[in-house]
């Protein structure tokens, strides 16, 4: 994988590194000897080294330690003709040695040194003298005064020439302390006309944003608390100092404030140097892509002319003439935000991709947006590299004769064009290879879920994804767990959109032409954990989960499904029919030869313990005892999902109880009821509309009488606030259903005024669920937490790896255990015996029972309900089968046991036909 720190000079401050290390690896590696890379973009987490290389990149810290170009020592390099070698900054001597050496390298640098020595001069002319340049080949890298640099030519190339096998890169030490300052100003040019008096001051990062990304970033509630920490203003600039210390950090900081006050550039000010406070803000610009790629309520928008660059201190004028000519096109609304220190502009726009007039107007706002930015003296591109969409381009930047250079530099690398063809030298043109295109016309299916966030459509839906690769990190966050273990862009969210996309095209010519029977999209779906953890991390919000559902209802519509949708699909239906009988099932899902029958069978991994079913269920206790308390505060119902009512009713028993002690009557269905989730989580819609249909028939009354209806379960909780929505767009009902629908912690901190919880004084290490992630938000049980004097270690973990029945499915047990070994099972291994493991989730709590960690965690409701009792938390759960159950069982094995599977076989057929078919008197659980 090519991904290795491979060494480190300390004294030197330099490294040796493999491409494929990705950047926030490298600078966690880097972290013991104080070092790290300085240039950072915003996609650190998930960039490679090689990747920066290949196209110069740059990031906010580029302000303090410029671009790569700038911080690479030597590459070693192999052409495409098979020549190995390092190169880097070569004086006489070197260069002599390698000539006499002969040979292909001696070949190489001759070409190189005869070129440089014809297009010197017009380099020199040519190249603009700013921060920003990344376009075209770095040929003044080859100058005299440069050292003939031959690994500085190659930085930015974009893979035209060579392949980079290893680089030697400069370091710099970590900053001690940093500190930042948030300028407002009325408008976005008239901030970046004050950079010039910035830059004097020597900023860390100088980063521009405007009214238009802030208001994209409200519509989609993004950074919402950052945003309300900006200072008067439409139009910001953050400018951040580092420092030895927090107080020279700090004077930095104030020097600035105090410089520009009574000047013509003078700001309203807002001054931080708390470390939180300054990561909120700076998520603000770094969510720039997502907030503009997909903004509520305009027009799909799209890269072109999203980085280029203009001398920083004619940047103000730079964006006045780029806005008028955004305004002539008819691509208003356009937010505009960057590397303002550097004059580096960000914008995403929305071009017409789709029509012949469109694309024809495209083309043309970029010949007259590339004009304009070399009158300004500028370059096309300041950070992403040219690219196809650029390169045609490249002789109004630099004339006929470097661009006639940079074709002769690349056929001294690769004569035959094989490196990456079509890009810098001989460019495709822009409009050529569209993505979408005059001739785009995916196939318009009937779907089961509305997707209302995208008119309504499948197609558009999947078009979300704008390959910016947020999900390819391997560190922090929920998104994507499998790509995290597997390492494969096939399992990815990108990689699973852009199946998705091809899947429908519709068209002969895609790679993909068997629609919703794809066994190739099937397969990068497998592993889709459907955590929903992309649904919130993703910068365009994709919801893969929903997607993979959408799929499987069509895939296998009117076929066989695996065993697995019929054993875990239909759990609430299993469930309700093992209450009948709890003890006889546990004592032979218990026997180890009958239950290595039932998973073979049922299509669940061997290695997996099937969960003991509780002897009575919550609803069944709950009926026994009839509501109690006050009632001051009013009504409440508890939803009794099908895992806490026949899994884990101690969970809802205990939510009873602290929800009385809060003030609350507790009301609670007495007939089955069910969210449906196991049926969407399996793609069987059909059958979960009809689940949910039921549902809300059997909610009416608390849903017209605005009754909370409280959710214990984080998965089922998230079917009514979102699934429940995406099924039936526009149904009132499900409307009250996701407005009344809360957690217990919502309900207890937000919606309950002056309630005290019970004190319990203990440190807790918390897993918080997926979908409570994505959907439901945790704040609310963070602070109840600590009103009840817990001290939260909330884990940064992502998805436990069951999540739902996709860890019980046979040929997934290795990649569940793998993501659950990632970070959450080592640290609960890790954890003391006095403290408190909670995960509200039914699947996280079965995750880390089942693999050997000795630990049983508990869910909220039952630490607040110890509280309440002043005992010490300790879980409850479903009892073994007694020995005497066991015995009994063995005894009944062999002829009764074919007797009862062939007719238990025929009853569940009949069943399901019955309940699939609305003909059944029970609820399909």
């Amino acid at each position: 994988y090519c991904k290795h720190l491979v060494s480190v000079d300390t004294e030197r401050r330099t490294c040796v590194v493999e491409p494929g290390i990705v950047l926030d690896q490298l600078n966690r590696q880097l972290r013991d000897v104080g070092l790290m890379f300085g240039p950072r973009p915003a996609t650190h987490d998930h960039c490679t080294l090689g990747g920066m290389i290949g196209n110069n990149s740059c990031g906010s810290t580029a302000q303090a330690y410029g671009k790569t170009v700038d911080n690479v020592v030597r590459l070693e390099v192999l052409t495409y003709d098979g020549e190995r070698m390092w190169v880097g900054r070569t004086d006489s001597d070197a260069y002599l040695q390698i000539i006499s050496a002969g040979g292909r390298r001696a070949a190489i640098y001759r070409a190189a040194r005869d070129l440089c020595d014809t297009y010197a001069e017009m380099i020199r002319a040519k190249y603009p003298d700013i921060p920003r340049r990344v376009s075209g080949y770095n040929l003044d890298s080859l100058l005299e005064e440069n050292e003939f640099n031959l690994a500085g030519a190659l930085v930015g190339s974009e893979g035209t020439l060579v392949t980079v096998l290893r680089a030697e890169l400069t370091l710099v030490e970590v900053p001690a302390a940093q500190s930042l300052v948030v300028l407002g100003y009325p408008d976005v040019a008239t901030a970046a006309d004050a950079v010039p008096m910035i830059l004097p001051h020597e900023p860390f990062q100088l980063e521009g944003i405007d009214h238009q990304l802030v208001s994209f970033e409200r519509g989609k509630h993004d950074h919402e608390k950052a945003i309300a920490k900006l200072p008067e203003g439409t139009a910001w600039l953050m400018v951040s100092f580092s420092g030895e210390s927090q107080d020279q950090a700090d004077q930095r900081a104030r020097g600035l404030i105090d410089e520009l006050n009574g000047t013509e550039h003078e700001p309203s000010v807002s001054f931080y140097d708390d470390a939180t406070d300054e990561q909120q803000l700076w998520e603000v610009r770094e969510g720039g892509l997502g907030a503009t790629a997909r903004a509520v309520g305009m027009p799909d928008s799209w890269p072109g002319w999203e980085d280029s660059a203009a001398p920083p201190e004619r940047l103000g004028d730079y964006l006045r003439d780029l806005r008028a000519l955004l305004n002539r096109f008819g691509y208003e609304g356009t937010a505009l935000y960057g590397h303002f220190g550097q004059g580096c502009v960000h914008c995403r726009i929305p071009f017409d991709l789709t029509t012949v007039d469109g694309i024809e107007r495209f083309r043309r706002f970029l010949d007259a947006a590339a004009d304009l930015a070399v009158s300004y003296g500028g370059s096309l591109s300041g950070e992403h590299g040219d690219g196809q969409g650029r390169g045609a381009l490249l002789g109004r930047m630099f004339g006929d004769e470097i661009v006639h250079a940079f074709e002769e530099f690349k056929g001294i690398f690769d004569p035959d064009n094989r490196m990456n063809p079509g890009k810098v030298v001989h460019p495709n043109p822009p409009d050529t290879d569209l993505r979408l295109g005059a001739a785009f016309t995916p196939e318009r299916l009937e779907t089961a879920f509305g997707y209302p966030d995208d008119d309504g459509r499948f197609d558009r839906a999947v078009l979300r994804c704008v390959g910016v690769g947020n999900c390819r990190h391997d560190d922090g966050g929920v998104m994507c767990p499998s790509y995290m273990v597997t390492r494969e862009e096939e399992h990815s969210t990108r990689g699973r959109a852009r199946l998705l996309f091809e899947m429908l095209q519709g068209h002969e010519d895609s790679p993909i032409t068997d629609g919703w029977r794809s066994t190739e999209v099937r397969d990068a779906l497998d592993l889709c954990l459907a955590c929903k953890g992309c649904k919130k991390d993703c910068p365009v919000d994709v919801d893969m989960a929903t997607y993979k559902a959408e799929f499987l209802h069509h895939h296998y519509a009117k076929r066989l499904r695996p065993r697995a949708h019929y054993s875990m699909g239909w759990l609430p239906l299993v469930a309700q029919a093992a209450s009948r009988l709890p003890r006889l099932v546990n004592a032979l899902s218990q026997n180890q030869a009958l239950a290595a029958v039932a998973k073979k069978v049922g299509g669940i991994a061997p290695q997996r313990e099937i969960p003991l079913f509780a002897e009575q269920t919550l609803q069944a206790w709950y009926a026994e005892r009839g509501p109690r308390g006050s009632g001051e505060r009013g009504s409440v119902l508890l939803w009794p999902d099908t895992f806490t009512n026949h899994l884990n009713p101690a969970v809802g028993q205990a939510a009873v109880e602290v929800l009385e002690d809060a003030g609350y009557t507790v009301e609670m269905p007495s007939e089955p009821v069910c969210c449906g989730l196991t049926w969407i989580s399996t793609g069987q819609l059909d059958v979960a509309k009809k689940v949910l249909r039921r549902t809300l028939d059997s909610l009416e009354p608390q849903l017209r009488a605005g009754t909370p209806i409280v959710g214990l379960e984080p998965s089922c909780t998230a079917v009514f606030r979102n699934d429940a929505r995406d099924l039936f767009s526009g149904d009132r009902d499900v409307q009250r259903l996701a407005a009344q629908t809360v957690t217990l912690a919502e309900l207890l901190h937000r919606h309950s005024p002056g309630y005290t919880p019970p004190q319990v004084s203990r440190h807790a290490m918390v897993q918080t669920h997926c979908h409570q992630h994505a959907v439901l938000g945790f704040e609310d049980d963070q602070a109840l937490m600590r009103d009840a004097g817990l001290y939260p270690d909330v884990l940064d973990s992502g998805c436990c790896g069951l999540a739902g029945n996709f860890g019980f499915e046979d040929g997934h047990y290795e990649v569940s255990r793998a993501v659950g070994e990632r970070v959450l099972l080592p640290a609960v291994r890790d954890a003391s015996p006095d403290t408190l493991v909670l995960a509200d989730g039914f699947s996280c709590r079965t995750q880390i029972e089942q693999c050997d960690t000795g630990r049983v965690p508990m869910h909220l409701a039952e630490v607040l309900a110890a509280g309440l009792r002043r005992e010490v938390p300790a879980a409850r759960r479903p009892r073994e089968p007694s020995m005497v159950a066991r015995v009994a069982v063995a005894g009944l094995l062999g002829g009764a046991a074919v007797a009862m599977a062939v007719a238990g076989a025929a009853a569940a057929r009949a069943v399901v036909q019955r309940v699939a078919s609305g003909q059944s008197g029970i609820s399909p659980q």
